[in-house]
């Protein structure tokens, strides 16, 4: 990509820049600095507040902070009683939880057929707008195509920077229907461009749920089964929102506070999303399954399960960071009710798929890495499996290609995202600039002849 003078100029700088740009950890303790603004418990510095969702990781008994099972809520209602109650009727929940996230309120049946009417509506893209944007410059990073896709739609906007709650509402909601088709189009072309296979574009069906399209524009022969469409709508609300603390969701309220339009900010999330920090944690659980599967024997038997675990803390297995990924999270401990629900249905699914087996030896992964963890490591709360645990599980039983997990939990969060923009937007008047503290001492400035 570049000759061999700037790759030797490049080297030369960075060995600088790791001298110069690296702050000793110790000096973070010394001025009472919290890293990633969480101290060393993993409690957060409280940045804002939101209506948003809530997420209760310990409960006050009698003055003492204890761990508790996680608890999520969204707008108030326990996301618990939200996925029993669309299991008991059989139905959808992604866009009735949408409504709900957005406009703060349950839907009745009637404000429901009209919001799905209006997402139906909108599931369209400009003239073109794929074969000249999605399909060009076709990539295997779909989060980038994502990016660059919304950015470019902003073009299109008349009103792009027009920030009356109406407008951006509209915004909103044109995004949340179009990142599904221009994600799967995005894919369809990385599989024909750079791998060869066969394109499909299957246009969207206005009457057809989100996470029914999704399957259907995905698959060459539009099938699907109901289990299936049923549990990557539950896995889509699951992620749909995390509180207001998260990086992406973060990252929405600090460029809406600079009073940036629309398709910048879901941009800005998008970019902040794609990291193996956030929302690309998935892949590396189901790559780490695989390294197992590939140095493990007898994947049945614990004692050797057990010694894998052991080294991939020790740094000897997998991609030597220490880590057991999918396990632990910044702010649960007892327990991530994201992952207890994604584990009942990755059950159900593995049972119709003919995939127990594979199922059997998550869940065993999943209780020798809460026991190893403990033993080998100082923790100052409890360790569970969190949501990426099981969701890789899952897309990889409805045959979702690795390049979609993480532009699957943006089709999910970016409800979150508008959510959180237009509060933003409502209730803040401050652009959020937090404060940092120099460590740079002053120093004599030297003349060009001099240095």
């Amino acid at each position: 990509m570049y000759d061999n003078k700037t790759k030797d100029f490049i080297s030369a700088q960075v060995k600088k820049c790791e001298t110069s740009d690296r702050i000793p950890l110790e000096l973070y303790e010394q001025f009472e600095v919290k890293r990633g603004l969480r101290d060393k418990n993993g409690v957060g510095v409280r940045a804002g507040l939101t209506s948003i969702s809530s997420i209760e990781a310990y409960k006050d008994v009698n003055g003492e902070k204890v761990p508790c099972d996680g608890k999520l809520c969204y707008r108030g209602y326990n996301v618990f009683d939200i996925v029993n109650d669309a299991r008991a009727d059989g139905r959808f929940i992604f866009e009735e939880t949408a409504y709900l996230l957005l406009f703060g309120e349950l839907p009745t049946d009637k404000q429901l057929d009209e919001f799905r009417s209006v997402l139906g509506s909108m599931r369209t893209l400009p003239t073109n707008f794929t074969r000249d944007v999605v399909m060009k410059a076709s990539s295997k990073d779909i989060m980038n195509t994502l990016t660059r896709s919304i950015l470019t739609l902003g073009s299109y906007d008349e009103e792009q920077d027009n920030l009356e709650i109406e407008n951006v509402m509209r915004q909103c909601l044109m995004l949340i229907s179009v990142l599904p088709m221009i994600a799967v189009y995005g894919y369809h072309a990385y599989n024909h461009y750079e791998l060869d296979q066969s394109m499909y574009i299957h246009r969207p069906d206005p009457n057809l749920s989100t996470a029914e399209n999704l399957l259907m524009m995905l698959r060459p022969d539009k099938k699907y089964t109901e289990l299936e469409a049923k549990v990557l709508d539950m896995a889509l609300m699951l992620h749909m929102e995390h509180g207001g603390g998260n990086n992406s969701s973060f990252t929405t309220h600090v460029v809406s506070s600079a009073g940036s339009d629309t398709y910048s900010v879901i941009a800005a999330a998008l970019c902040s999303l794609k990291g193996p920090k956030h929302g690309g944690a998935n892949i590396k659980v189901v790559d780490m399954m695989n390294d197992l599967k590939n140095n493990v024997k007898d994947t049945t038997d614990i004692s050797e399960l057990r010694n894998y675990i052991g080294k991939l803390l020790d740094k000897e297995a997998f991609d030597k960071r220490g880590l057991v990924y999918g396990m632990g999270h910044a702010v649960y401990s007892i327990s991530d009710p994201r992952a207890v629900i994604f584990k009942g249905f990755a059950e159900v699914l593995a049972r119709e798929k003919g995939m127990d087996a594979e199922f059997e030896l998550y869940e065993n992964v999943e209780k020798l890495a809460v026991e190893v963890i403990a033993e080998k490591r100082r923790i100052y709360k409890g360790v569970s499996a969190n949501v990426d645990f099981y969701s890789g599980l899952v897309y990889s039983m409805l045959g979702i290609p690795d390049e979609l997990y993480t532009p699957m939990f943006a089709i999910a969060r970016v409800v979150g995202w508008s959510a959180h923009r237009i509060e933003e937007l409502v209730s803040g008047d401050k652009i959020i600039r937090p404060a940092y503290m120099s460590i740079s001492a002053d120093k004599n400035y030297k003349n060009m002849k001099d240095r």
